[in-house]
């Protein structure tokens, strides 16, 4: 993670998220994230309703005064129980989120669920968390995998490909740690395409009988087979990642 940096990220009303981090802070992320979430959940238009009431900003910087790093984040009401989630993914530790002031015309819960049946994908959750990189203008090699995960189908023949599940119960300190350590090995030490979803046991346990887990953390690889599971402590990096790798 770069010690400077400007990150957004872009929830839906399901609890899916597409983010962006942008090391020179020049770039306005809003509408191409916006962009992104159509592509992957094949929606007719860009959802650029969500501006600006399930957004979450974070920006660091150096402060010439004081000689220290600063860090100031700013979240919307509607996402804000995704703070250690966003923590997780902009390596943030603890940080408590400022909530945004109340914009009525936009962030109006009552005319976000106006467009409830045009956009019904955004109200379904998919567990899905995407980073859209400025590098190729958009990860085409995942999105195309979250595409066939959405639709239960195995991402075809490309044997870089991944397609995880991690288990975890509740919003405990261990489940943020969990958060944490999956997100900085998957991004520092996988090194392949992958689509991560996210699943709560306690809030579906159905998911957790149908992928055979009985205890959590749970890391389960469904693609590329055979399934493989890593149960436990999630902070050997080598150890899961010659899990991962096995095939």
């Amino acid at each position: 993670m770069p010690k400077l940096f400007k990150g957004i990220a872009l929830f839906t009303p399901g609890g899916d998220v597409i983010y962006c981090i942008d090391p020179s802070k020049q770039g306005q992320w809003h509408l191409n994230l916006c962009t992104a979430l159509q592509d992957i959940l094949g929606l007719a238009e860009p959802p650029h309703f969500l501006i600006p009431g399930y957004t979450a900003t974070v920006d660091r910087w150096f402060d010439v005064n004081t000689q220290q790093y600063k860090t100031v984040a700013e979240i919307y009401p509607a996402v804000q129980r995704y703070q250690p989630l966003l923590n997780a993914i902009f390596e943030t530790g603890d940080l408590v989120w400022q909530s945004a002031s109340w914009q009525e015309q936009s962030c109006n819960p009552g005319i976000i669920e106006t467009y409830r049946s045009q956009f019904p994908q955004l109200w379904e959750s998919h567990d899905l968390i995407v980073g859209f990189e400025e590098k190729d203008r958009l990860s085409q090699a995942n999105f195309e995998f979250a595409r066939q995960e959405l639709t239960n189908c195995p991402p075809g023949e490309d044997p870089r490909s991944y397609v995880l599940r991690l288990f975890v119960s509740g919003n405990s300190a261990a489940t943020k740690q969990t958060l944490r350590s999956i997100h900085q090995l998957l991004e520092e030490g996988l090194r392949h395409p992958y689509t991560l979803k996210v699943i709560d046991i306690s809030k579906y346990p159905e998911q957790a009988e149908n992928n055979q887990v009985s205890a959590i953390p749970t890391l389960v690889r469904v693609w590329p087979q055979p399934v493989r599971r890593i149960v436990g402590e999630l902070g050997d990096v080598q150890r899961v990642l010659q899990i991962l790798a096995t095939r």
